[in-house]
């Protein structure tokens, strides 16, 4: 498939589900879904593009999740439970929350009853149409090291897992024998859920693709140490005797933090991986390429250098640049899943070895159009600068929103702005928005919240910081028709980013 191919010149809009307006204290994927991807379809949208969709960790982070194979069981929605038969109206009543942002603290043990109850429904033969799909979801083969992952988890009031007894955290397989046998019951219902998520995913995905809507799934380049994919293959992370990790994941200082940022994620073996062919990542990959159509790859540059922090330093100061797998992981992907849709997220300290790798596979890069005129400005990142094989953002989660980026520029910036793009002094926000769709980049996207022309109340996370973030969501009860998706579908037709 050539690169024209996968991505036609065309646009499309960032919404994280967990940001969609409802009853249940967070996005799901049930009728406001549907009924967002029509909206898309009725801006002239060829893409929606989410977060990762995997259970969230520490800090409700979706880049820290306890697996990089699993779905988020709190996007489940109960609506279309009710409809197969898994739940009763008084149990999705019991899931509603009072509207406002994402409320996990509440919705959290709701999803977890319910869950269970439709596990117990479902064992009891309600649904009985599901179960040979359900039993072919079965035989995936992260499925049952997540599951039992999951319920030792919480058999242990949630602790990480060098947390647990020795002979758990070690693997021992006396203890996981017998741990499988004591907790088979909620092994299975964490089994049940993920072939529910699954299910109600490819439902939406599949009415998306109706509608002419393709998906960018998000897959970060890192794992978390307390997941099952760190507990299950420790011998392909760079872990010391005791399974602690001898260096962690960050980035140097730099103009955005003077000490760096530390993620604390263990770094790959990658050693251990080129000898098996990559093959975890090349499973990593094709899982996620069953769920969306293009999958951005966040950190790319670390496939070409990381920045390795010894663990237990308290900043990224004390960090050093190691060479990554480069072209040999890039040459193993593409060969066994036949081709690389992948957008390389290429932000931050980039070399002219990184932009070497990506190009060398064809990969588009990433442009921010709030880098080309405020705070740490960069000539590439303005417009003319811009070649076709790149995907124009406003900005991302990690950046504020367009007005409030707006509103916090000095006089001289705001000038600059507006030199670039004289409408800015009308509408900045809309301004931004017409530089992406009227560049010559394949792809351009905006967050909804700059459709909306939304502030900084509207931002979805600001880096190092730890709490009250991934918590927005589109204001209102539903998607009631919206003055943006006229404008968006007329600027689309404008510049000729139908993707048709």
């Amino acid at each position: 498939m050539s690169h024209a191919d996968l991505i036609p010149r065309s646009s499309g809009v960032l919404l994280h589900p967990t940001s969609l307006p409802g009853p249940f204290g967070v996005g799901d994927l049930g009728p406001v879904a549907h009924a967002w991807v029509e909206a898309l379809a009725k801006a002239g949208q060829r893409w929606w593009q989410v977060l990762p969709v995997g259970p969230t960790g520490y800090g409700d982070s979706p880049y820290q999740s306890p697996s990089t194979f699993a779905g988020n069981p709190l996007l489940i929605s109960p609506e279309v439970l009710a409809g197969w038969g898994l739940a009763s109206e008084e149990d999705v009543a019991a899931c509603e929350v009072p509207p406002g942002p994402a409320n996990y603290e509440e919705v959290i043990p709701r999803k977890r009853a319910l869950l269970r109850q439709a596990w117990d429904r479902f064992e009891a033969g309600s649904a009985a149409e599901l179960r040979p799909a359900f039993e072919q979801f079965r035989t995936a083969g992260w499925l049952d090291e997540f599951a039992l992952f999951m319920a030792i988890k919480d058999a242990h009031g949630g602790k990480p897992w060098w947390e647990w007894p020795a002979p758990l955290a070690r693997r021992e397989p006396a203890a996981l024998r017998t741990v499988t046998e004591l907790l088979s019951e909620d092994i299975a219902a964490h089994r049940f859920a993920q072939f529910l998520f699954a299910r109600q995913w490819a439902g939406l995905r599949e009415h998306a693709h109706e509608l002419g809507v393709r998906i960018i799934g998000d897959l970060p380049i890192y794992v978390a140490h307390d997941s099952a994919d760190v507990w299950s293959n420790p011998d392909l992370f760079l872990l010391d005797a005791d399974r602690n990790p001898v260096v962690v994941a960050g980035v140097p200082p730099d103009y955005f933090a003077a000490t760096g940022q530390l993620w604390g994620n263990p770094i790959y073996d990658w050693e251990a991986h080129r000898r098996t062919g990559f093959e975890w990542w090349a499973e990593r990959l094709r899982a996620a390429l069953r769920m969306v159509d293009l999958v951005r790859l966040d950190h790319f540059r670390g496939l070409e250098a990381y920045w390795a922090v010894p663990f237990g330093d308290p900043t990224a100061e004390r960090g050093e640049w190691r060479p990554g797998p480069g072209a040999g992981l890039l040459d193993a992907l593409r060969r066994q899943l036949g081709g690389l849709p992948i957008i390389a997220e290429d932000l931050g300290f980039i070399t002219p070895e990184v932009d070497a790798l990506r190009e060398r596979f064809g990969l588009p890069g990433m442009r921010i159009l709030q880098f080309a005129f405020g705070g740490a400005v960069e000539q590439r990142f303005r417009p003319h600068r811009f070649d076709r094989n790149v995907v124009v953002y406003t900005g991302t989660h990690d950046n504020d929103t367009t007005r409030g980026w707006f509103d916090k520029l000095t006089a001289d910036e705001r000038e600059s702005f507006t030199r670039y793009a004289p409408d800015a002094a009308a509408d900045p926000v809309r301004a931004l928005v017409r530089l992406g769709w009227s560049s010559v980049a394949d792809l351009a996207v905006a967050p909804v919240q700059d459709l909306l022309g939304l502030g900084s109340e509207a931002r979805l996370n600001t880096p190092g910081t730890a709490i009250g973030n991934w918590r927005w969501r589109l204001p209102g009860t539903g998607l009631e028709p919206m003055e943006w998706v006229g404008w968006l579908r007329e600027l689309t037709e404008t510049y000729e980013r139908r993707g048709e």
